[in-house]
């Protein structure tokens, strides 16, 4: 009986997580953990700045924290620990769960645990995703060719 349950468990577990996630704007799935801390699931040859992008959409629309708040990675690029055999970085809203000092850099990294960024500077690199209508409109117009 135990041996079916797990099986069940295991089974199902994945679609748990899937129900959970979160799909950011540039396709990334953001995984909870608790309540201030999250996991970014790289895919599609996404960097850092594409990580950052989809833990500051996350941290917004799931955490309710404002552009004026910080996030920070907890834990570095590596192995996921929700998605099973693919990279992750684990991002937190809390720096006092950090390992160590929060710090601040020039250069945008996820392999550096305890840098952080203010929401709404980490929220700029979702424009990279955005379409504006402007760039609909010199399509339009054939300015295509600049």
């Amino acid at each position: 009986m135990r041996t079916a349950l797990l099986a069940l468990a295991i089974t199902l577990a994945p679609g748990l997580v899937a129900a959970q996630s979160f799909t950011a704007v540039n396709h990334l799935k953001v995984v909870p953990l608790n309540k201030s801390t999250f996991e970014v699931i790289e895919a599609r040859g996404e960097g850092a700045r594409g990580m950052w992008c989809a833990a500051s959409e996350f941290a917004q629309k799931r955490l309710g924290l404002t552009r004026g708040g910080r996030i920070y990675v907890h834990t570095a690029r590596g192995p996921s620990i929700s998605g099973l055999g693919r990279k992750g970085v684990v991002f937190t809203a809390d720096p006092s769960t950090l390992s160590v000092p929060p710090s601040t850099s020039v250069s945008v990294s996820v392999r550096q645990v305890g840098q952080g960024l203010p929401i709404q500077h980490a929220y700029l690199f979702c424009k990279d995703y955005l379409i504006e209508l402007r760039d609909i409109k010199f399509r339009r117009m054939g300015a295509d060719t600049w």
